[in-house]
Order: structure tokens, then sequence, then C-alpha cells
């Protein structure tokens, strides 16, 4: 029996990348989205649809997510994977930054969510899977406007499950904390970029995002009738 259509979100490196490569080695079909078209074909992985998508677009998710399923099937789980990582002081950061945070690490939620959940609920099942971050859960230094995003992302995550658990649709929020992705790199203000280095290697440094993508193939994987509502996971010197 083949397996059901699942969609990524930022599946061009890091979490994204590696758990389409977990996906794809189980047999199911994906449809892969990312602003980095190369990087994506890059990936090489059969019964796989690339798209250059910016998930901030909601028409051109919505389109991609249409075309997948008429080639692959109804999609039976989306990783809301895309994400941007901006640290700043809030009295100096630019507020343009803080757009982009918000536009596409909530709102390209939501838009994700959207372009799959009617048809999930229509059939009754499906799974909703939103990479956050323990920075969903506690505050840090010079996150400000990261953090209140990634709140929103367990705030919708779960009042998104009590609107269609009923309906038989799960509703996931994976947390991990520091991991070895290009995220930081993102960050404008150098000193601020060094501190969290220098923080993570006291740590004894980050997840890798194997590790991450193990942890969301685990909780997809559960019975239909089991819904793991969050994984919070870092690195064991990891203390804050």
């Amino acid at each position: 029996m083949s397996k059901p259509l699942i969609v990524i979100t930022g599946a061009s490196s890091g979490i994204g990348a590696a758990t389409a490569r977990l996906l794809s080695a189980q047999g199911h079909p994906l449809l892969l989205l990312a602003r980095r078209l190369e990087r994506l074909e890059e990936l090489a992985l059969p019964e796989t649809l690339c798209r250059k998508v910016d998930v901030t677009d909601r028409e051109a998710l919505r389109e991609a997510v249409r075309e997948a399923e008429e080639r692959f099937g109804p999609a039976d789980a989306i990783v809301n994977n895309a994400g941007a990582m901006l640290l700043g002081r809030i009295a100096d950061q630019d507020s343009e930054e803080w757009d982009r945070m918000i536009d596409l690490n909530v709102k390209g939620v939501l838009y994700g969510v959207r372009a799959v959940l009617p048809g999930m609920l229509a059939r009754g099942a499906g799974t909703v899977i939103n990479v956050s971050s323990v920075a969903g859960r506690k505050t840090f230094p010079n996150h400000t406007a990261y953090v209140g995003t990634k709140f929103a992302v367990h705030a919708m995550s779960e009042n998104l499950r009590e609107e269609v658990a009923s309906s038989g649709v799960r509703v996931i929020t994976i947390a991990p904390g520091a991991v070895e992705t290009e995220l930081l790199s993102h960050t404008t203000d150098e000193r601020i970029k060094e501190d969290y280095q220098a923080w993570k290697e006291a740590a004894g440094g980050a997840l890798d995002p194997q590790v991450v993508a193990e942890a969301v193939v685990y909780a997809y994987r559960q019975p239909p009738e089991v819904t793991i509502r969050e994984i919070v996971l870092a690195a064991t010197g990891q203390q804050g």
C-alpha cells in the first residue's frame, strides 16, 4: 500500500531537509517548499514535487498543495517548518525584521494550515505539525520579537487542536532548543551572534537536525487515535 503525501515547508536545509530525507526513505511522496529551489532539487528524492514558494505567499502555497494533491493524492500531513530567527534588541532592531518574523513564523504557519486543513476535516484525518522552539515556552535575552512569534505558534497550535480534535485531525508542536541550522546566520547584529554562538558552545553544542526530524516522524507515526501534543527537546547541556 502506498504511503500518503506529506508537505514540508522550509525544506531546503536544516530540520526541513532532514525530515524530508527521513520521510522519503519511509516511502512517502513529498511536496517540498522553500525559496531556494535548487537546494530542494539537490536532495534528489523520489516521488517528490519541489516548488519555489515563500510561505508568506498564501496563494502560491495553496496552489502548490493543489498541484501535489493532484499528483500524489490528499495531503495526510504538513510540517510547518519554515521560519526565521532574527535576534535583536527591541530598542534598536530594524522593525522590518519584526515584520519578516511575524509574516514567516506566524502568518506562514497559518497559511500552511489553511492550505491542507479543509481537506483533512472533510476526510476526518490528518496531521498538522508545527515546528516551534523552546523560545515558544520561555524567554531569552535579545529574543523579544522572535519569542513573541514562537509563543504565538504554541498558542495557535493548542487552540487549533481544540478546534479540530473531534474531527480526527491531530495537531503537534515540536519545540527544539538550539539546533545546528542556518537560522543564526540571518541575524544582522554581529555581537548578538557571537554571544549566541558562545552560549551554544558552553552548552556543549546544539542538536543535530536529524534528531529533530526523528522527533517529527516519531510523533507522526503514532496511531491516528493518539496525538503527541508537544515534544520539547534540547541538547543535554542547554540549561535554558
